[in-house]
């Protein structure tokens, strides 16, 4: 009773379209926010992270503190050159070597810009599971529209088989529009986050080397 009750409450909507009009707008979402995610994890914070660090060590083993500086700025908008930014005006604001003060100011400035490469990310893992589970939804819903066709005593038996078909029809229609929304999503989610993670490593293994650079000169 309850299955026949619930699928004529959604009778204006026979064909799945209703669960279809809600993946599409969870594409649409995690749409947005994978080109946001794109633009500013590959884009606005990706650096050459070998080359610029090589140019960046050799500055200050050169004791050019100053033009160490001066091209971290250049490039401050973008996650290494932001946080070895901080480590070195730190470095280079007083004449007696303070480790801890370096290390906090790395520290400072690594935990200023990892909240923002991860920023929203998860949003697109938990939209593609959403997308899925709203297309298995919309299968069990084409599921009881074909068997409240099958059990109904009302409807001629050439009715029986055109709302079967249309029951099943709707099921299949849903799951795979659920799918093809949430394969994708799911590639990019992963692609994205190995991106950050990426980038978040490089940030460990060069302000390392960084600071000992830096303690080792002065």
């Amino acid at each position: 009773m309850f299955l026949v009750q619930f699928g004529k409450s959604f009778a204006w909507s026979q064909d799945g379209s209703a669960f279809m009009y809600a993946i599409a707008l969870f594409a649409a979402l995690a749409l947005a926010i994978a080109v946001e995610r794109i633009y500013y994890i590959i884009i606005r914070s990706n650096v050459n992270a070998d080359k610029f660090m090589a140019e960046v060590r050799k500055l200050v083993a050169g004791g050019n503190m100053e033009r160490a500086i001066q091209l971290c700025e250049k490039g401050k908008q973008k996650a290494l050159p932001f946080v070895v930014l901080r480590g070195l005006k730190r470095a280079n604001e007083s004449e007696e070597l303070d480790f801890r003060a370096i290390q906090n100011a790395v520290d400072e400035g690594t935990l200023e810009i990892i909240p923002k490469l991860r920023e929203r990310t998860n949003y697109l893992s938990m939209l593609a599971n959403v997308a899925t589970l709203t297309g298995l939804m919309g299968t069990i819903y084409g599921l009881i529209l074909s068997f409240q066709a099958v059990g109904s005593d009302s409807v001629s038996e050439a009715d029986k088989s055109r709302m079967l078909a249309s029951g099943i029809a709707a099921a299949m229609n849903t799951t795979i529009f659920g799918l093809m929304v949430a394969i994708p999503t799911l590639i990019i989610y992963t692609y994205i986050t190995n991106r950050s993670n990426k980038i978040i490593d490089e940030l460990d293994e060069h302000l390392v080397k960084l600071i000992n650079l830096i303690t080792g000169n002065r």
